[in-house]
């Protein structure tokens, strides 16, 4: 049986959780966030060197979580203080029929199909460095 691939975004909501994606790579040195009852649901390494950018690392390391909805401000407060600002790193998560993309510094959160607002996400991650084709 052949593991299950690393996708690169698209979380769903079971059972009212929030779920997200980290990248570990993308956490500040001595940064340690903590989310009550938060659970990671998949740890893997993907390597990606042929979409990363000159200043990225080549593997990265792929963390799925989940909380209960209850803390669903939490996660994004908390990765929002642990993310590098720098190449536009970020973290995405949802929980019903919200989504949220965080920053360093910055939280986004928008209903499913609101394109303004997620336009504006991606307009934020696109000046604080992110390469344009990691945004979807």
């Amino acid at each position: 049986m052949s593991p299950t691939p690393i996708r690169q975004f698209g979380f769903g909501t079971i059972g009212g959780m929030l779920r997200g994606r980290l990248l570990t790579e993308s956490l500040r040195i001595g940064a340690e966030p903590a989310v009550p009852d938060l659970v990671v649901r998949r740890l893997g390494r993907v390597d990606v060197s042929s979409s990363a950018s000159e200043t990225q690392p080549k593997v990265w390391t792929f963390l799925d979580f989940e909380a209960p909805s209850k803390h669903a401000d939490e996660p994004a407060a908390a990765l929002a203080a642990a993310l590098l600002p720098d190449d536009g790193w970020y973290a995405n998560s949802e929980v019903g029929d919200e989504d949220a993309v965080i920053f360093a510094g910055r939280v986004f959160r928008y209903a499913k199909g609101d394109t303004a607002a997620r336009q504006e996400a991606r307009a934020h991650g696109l000046a604080a460095g992110t390469p344009e084709h990691q945004l979807d």
